[in-house]
């Protein structure tokens, strides 16, 4: 037989009424503490290491594309002397490329909205004044792999003169740390180098969309087909005497690469490739591998044709094999921004271990 609801209500609530509430005993009172208490211990052992740090093994990993760099200023200072200060260091233009190019591509975001998920970007900036005058470098502060700059000064005027003065080794930690990120990319599928190291005596990490399009037993040409163009890689090398003195140094090299591309790197309608002379190539001391190097970045063109683009060379002093080993990257892409595609081949370069 089936009830009504109501009928059954009745007694259910006497019978709730009549059941007395079963005090909770000192017992149960002292174990719910101690299991607070070894919760609350749990969290602060797992967040903080010996040292009372950050354990930073519990981080989130970091985003972002290649060198995009978060800004984290009051949109008055963004706005004012202190923004430009930034724009003038960090959106400089991009050495050896055919059109400028920022060194970086560059958000703003105001301190307040730079939290959660805001915090998780590769790189980033943080502008504020403060009661002190203090410039540092932070590595994983909030993600992995993450590197980061505080600037804080008592004035807008101090902040610029900081931004200006620092700028310099932010932009060095910055850049090592996307070369490294580049690489992890890279590593993810990797070309065979075999006969690379077999014949040239040096390895590199290249991705495996690359192919080789030409290999003797003293050059390398490595390529990747885009969408309307190429990246290229060359590998090869000359004597020591070469290469003279540093203050010969830029002129030795174009002399090298505008000797090689013209006999070795085919063009159409007979033209050469070499260095374009109206643009005169950036050249820094370095260490490759632990070698001594010549960076050299500049743009080529093929004489007679309407043909261009940026290339990064590498001339790394090998006196082990009494040479230096030359790395080139260079890119083909008229109608595509060549930044990234440039630090890519950089990445690729820096990669190299020699035997």
């Amino acid at each position: 037989m089936k009830y009504p609801l109501s009928d059954l209500e009745l007694p259910l609530k006497r019978l709730n009424k009549d059941i007395p509430s079963i005090p909770k005993s000192k017992y149960y009172w002292q174990m719910k503490s101690f299991y607070i208490a070894l919760f609350s211990f749990f969290v602060l052992f797992t967040s903080c290491n010996e040292g009372g740090k950050k354990d930073k093994t519990l981080l989130p990993n970091s985003v972002g594309n290649i060198n995009s760099l978060q800004i984290i200023i009051p949109n008055d200072l963004w706005n004012g002397i202190v923004g430009e200060a930034i724009r003038n260091n960090f959106a400089a233009p991009t050495d050896g490329l055919p059109q400028d190019e920022p060194l970086f591509s560059m958000n703003q975001m105001p301190p307040e909205a730079f939290t959660g998920f805001a915090r998780s970007n590769r790189l980033f900036l943080y502008v504020v004044l403060s009661d002190e005058d203090k410039a540092t470098i932070a590595k994983d502060e909030y993600a992995k792999p993450q590197a980061g700059a505080v600037i804080k000064a008592t004035s807008e005027e101090k902040l610029v003169e900081l931004i200006d003065k620092n700028a310099p080794k932010i932009i060095e930690a910055f850049h090592a740390s996307e070369i490294k990120e580049r690489q992890r990319r890279t590593a993810i599928s990797l070309m065979k180098t075999d006969s690379l190291k077999k014949v040239m005596g040096v390895s590199m990490k290249i991705p495996s969309a690359y192919r080789i399009a030409k290999a003797t037993d003293s050059f390398f040409w490595m390529r990747k087909d885009l969408k309307d163009g190429t990246t290229n890689i060359l590998v090869y090398e000359v004597p020591l005497t070469m290469i003279k003195n540093d203050s010969t140094a830029v002129g030795d090299i174009i002399k090298i690469r505008d000797s090689i591309g013209s006999k070795l790197l085919p063009v159409e309608d007979e033209g050469q490739f070499i260095t374009e002379d109206a643009y005169a190539p950036y050249i820094f001391k370095t260490k490759l591998d632990g070698k001594f190097a010549y960076e050299t970045k500049g743009t080529w063109e093929v004489k007679g044709a309407w043909m261009g683009g940026p290339f990064v060379n590498f001339a790394v002093r090998d006196e082990k094999n009494n040479r230096y080993l030359i790395l080139e990257g260079f890119t083909y892409a008229p109608a595509a921004a060549k930044r990234d595609l440039q630090f890519e081949l950089e990445s690729i370069l820096d990669s190299a271990k020699i035997e």
